[in-house]
């Protein structure tokens, strides 16, 4: 077991935020994104990744596209 699953492990529920990731039944860890740009992750210990499934439709633009976290930053300084 990997330290990022064992520290995913302390403050969720097998390490993962969803049942379809967990990966034991398929005797793998999981995957720990710690970046992403466009449709590409940049993965713990791997090679980085193409994002195929982009949130199922509401990252269609990618992952920080400028002008997405533009809006996020502009709503945001008005309040959270």
């Amino acid at each position: 077991m990997s330290n990022l699953q064992e520290r995913a492990e302390t403050v969720i529920p097998s390490g993962v935020n969803s049942p379809v990731r967990a990966f034991k039944n398929v005797n793998c860890q999981p995957l720990y994104a710690h970046s992403a740009q466009g449709a590409y992750l940049s993965v713990h210990n791997r090679e980085p990744l193409i994002d195929y499934c982009l949130s199922f439709g509401p990252m269609i633009l990618g992952h920080a596209h400028p002008r997405v976290i533009e809006s996020i930053k502009s709503t945001a300084a008005r309040g959270t």
